[in-house]
């Protein structure tokens, strides 16, 4: 799988770069052409004639000497398919966090479109303090994998979770970024986000608490992924994301209209807006005033749009509760005719309307159950996308 396959591995100043030397080296056997970048601090660790000598390829450790091999931030990073950070120091880690790029290291990060893995390596106390945590949690929301650090016996002495993770852990974690990085390749996805709005009147409207974060984590995630994605949003405070068709709407019936055309070229639906169940029979014209103490609204149906947008593609359902979630969801999932429901319990504090995580519970048509734990929308997009994937998803 690494043969012919271009990695870029960062090296940061963590005494855990030596064990970076043995990562290039392996992958270099395995047939990977590997570039290492090294901050300055880690060529006080590890000369970078050392992987020179492991990779047969110049060592990039500034921004002068980079240009002067033809070997620029952007021509890493577009010619990477997969970019390692290995070790990462809680410095690194931070800057990424802030979107900081004052380094050959972190600009090339930024400037990339493959995979970003982050294997972190440092004093246990380090990792625990909240301000490390809190840039990891942001990076795994913008779709960088985190893969360790691990419990063990740390350079100071002490013992505790910091540690690098196993060299083939890391390797396992390459492969599998770099099969997902292609497997919907050629594949068209739909999906919809955020909370639709049903208006009372020019000023108000019946909505929800919905954020969007989830719908554009998966259309982000599947465009990562090689799919050709449609996002159909209801509105917004997201900004827009590049290189995905964007459809905007505001109704119920808005959506119906915009999927019912999207998905006549599409392989998948993946539902993960939150659509209003009821509107107001007669929207006034003007603005209701405040007059009478009470206000009565009749309201009918919305379209149900899952059930009613038919053809030969995947469809995947989201079922946010409150109560009774996994038989909520499989009836959800039995009425629709759904291939896949992604379940929720909104009442959980960290986990759906509004959060940056989600707590969830995948469900197949075959009935089989997954239930993952507390994780960022992003992570839960790529497992979800993992049983698109596996799927199929052609085209029709």
């Amino acid at each position: 799988m690494l043969n012919d396959k271009t990695i870029v591995l960062g090296v940061s100043g963590s005494i855990a770069a030596y064990k970076a030397a043995y990562l290039a080296s392996r992958l270099t056997q395995e047939g990977a052409r590997v570039d290492v970048i090294m901050t300055e601090a880690a060529t006080r660790l590890v000369t970078p004639l050392t992987f020179r000598s492991l990779t047969d390829r110049p060592v990039v450790t500034s921004m002068w000497q980079a240009s002067e091999h033809g070997m620029g931030h952007i021509t890493l990073a577009d010619s990477a398919q997969v970019v390692v950070v290995a070790p990462a120091t809680a410095n690194v880690i931070a800057r990424l966090a802030a979107g900081i790029a004052d380094d050959m290291l972190t600009a090339t990060v930024l400037a990339t479109r493959a995979p970003v893995i982050i294997a972190p390596a440092m004093h246990a106390n380090m990792f625990t303090n909240p301000v490390t945590r809190d840039n990891l949690a942001r990076l795994r929301g913008r779709g960088f994998n985190i893969v360790g650090p691990e419990h063990g016996r740390l350079a100071s002495g002490d013992s505790g979770k910091g540690r690098l993770v196993e060299i083939e852990q890391i390797i396992d974690a390459i492969k599998e970024a770099l099969k997902r990085s292609a497997d919907l390749s050629g594949k068209r996805i739909v999906v919809t986000a955020g909370g639709t709005q049903e208006p009372i009147d020019p000023a108000r409207h019946i909505g929800n608490r919905s954020s969007g974060r989830m719908g554009f984590a998966l259309a982000e995630a599947a465009r990562d992924r090689g799919a050709e994605v449609t996002l159909i949003t209801a509105p917004t405070q997201l900004p827009e994301p590049d290189n995905i068709e964007i459809i905007r709407v505001r109704t119920a019936s808005e959506m119906k209209e915009a999927v019912t055309k999207a998905v006549k070229k599409a392989g998948a639906l993946i539902m993960a807006a939150a659509v209003a169940d009821y509107r107001p029979k007669s929207p006034a014209q003007s603005k209701v005033k405040k007059q009478s103490p009470e206000l009565t609204l009749e309201l009918v149906r919305t379209p149900d749009i899952l059930s009613e947008v038919k053809g030969g593609f995947i469809k995947v359902g989201f079922a946010a509760e409150s109560e009774d979630l996994v038989a909520n969801a499989r009836k959800k999932l039995a009425q629709k005719g759904l291939d896949l429901i992604v379940a929720n319990d909104i009442t959980e504090p960290e986990s759906g309307f509004g959060a940056d995580s989600n707590k969830v519970t995948i469900i197949d048509k075959q009935g089989n159950l997954e239930s993952l734990p507390l994780m960022s929308k992003r992570e839960v997009a790529e497992r979800v996308l993992d049983r698109v994937a596996g799927m199929g998803g052609n085209p029709p």
